[in-house]
């Protein structure tokens, strides 16, 4: 897809996430907005999936270590075509398989469930590690917040990674400065961020999260890197392409009211307008 078409996309798929959190008065639509970008590109450009075969063998896996930003993945799986655009709107409804994490029982084209924070990333390397004791030819990803990463966990788990060597994992830090509490520098701060991941012998690569030109170098970079796992630190805004929510920590797990969903869909629709017209 061209960058155009990636921009059209990430558009849809912001959408999808403030509907969806708007449905159920709750949910958590910053960071799954501030993702929105990486989670287009990894699913229209990077990630070998097949909607019509969501467990076939050879897939490159995915691991949403940041659970919490469900709604981010679950809009982009729809458009993808893993399960209705329309089923958005369930989301975390009683009875419906689109609950408040995801849920690889239930949710085509979910690989891991999570949301507990730090838990996602050991797994993603677990999928790594079989990956080199099979051979095997597919990569694994995780999403981790920048938050998140302040569990001792992550840091275990990229140690493992580093020290065996797993070029076959590459993790990306939605790097958007804010956790439910404030800023990250300011509850428990976590930078530097690339040199930690260096420390561990990651290949580190830092990038503007919604630049999809550094996004697509970025993970080419990543698949040419032989002998060591690959960090992308994706700096990304809070909140992106929604007016009111941009940079505002409040905006972490708290749904639009109603005035504030058209709002937020006037400011989609207007940027949708202006990428037509390019």
């Amino acid at each position: 897809m061209t960058n155009q078409e990636l921009q059209k996309q990430a558009n849809t798929i912001r959408k999808g996430i403030v509907t969806a959190v708007h449905s159920v008065k709750s949910g958590h639509p910053g960071g799954s907005l501030s993702a929105a970008d990486i989670f287009t590109y990894l699913y229209f450009e990077e990630l070998n999936v097949d909607p019509a075969n969501p467990k076939k063998a050879d897939r490159d896996r995915f691991v949403l270590s940041k659970g919490h930003v469900a709604p981010g993945l679950y809009s982009t799986l729809a458009h993808k075509g893993f399960f209705p655009v329309e089923d958005l709107t369930t989301l975390r409804h009683v009875g419906s398989y689109l609950q408040g994490h995801p849920d690889m029982k239930h949710i085509p084209g979910v690989d891991m469930s999570s949301g507990s924070l730090g838990q996602g990333f050991s797994t993603a390397v677990g999928m790594a590690l079989a990956g080199q004791i099979d051979q095997a030819d597919y990569r694994v990803y995780a999403l981790l917040g920048d938050g998140e990463i302040q569990e001792g966990q992550i840091w275990e788990a990229a140690m493992f990674a580093g020290f065996h060597k797993m070029d076959n994992l590459v993790c990306i830090v939605d790097n958007n400065n804010l956790q439910i509490d404030g800023c990250i520098d300011d509850v428990c701060s976590p930078y530097p961020i690339d040199k930690k991941f260096e420390a561990f012998n990651f290949h580190v690569i830092n990038i503007n999260g919604h630049d999809f030109d550094e996004i697509r170098a970025a993970f080419k970079e990543a698949k040419e890197t032989k002998g060591c796992p690959t960090a992308i630190i994706a700096h990304t805004i809070k909140g992106k392409g929604v007016s009111f929510m941009e940079n505002q920590a409040g905006w972490h797990g708290k749904a639009p009211n109603d005035e504030e969903y058209k709002i937020a869909m006037d400011d989609l629709e207007k940027e949708a307008a202006a990428l037509c017209q390019k």
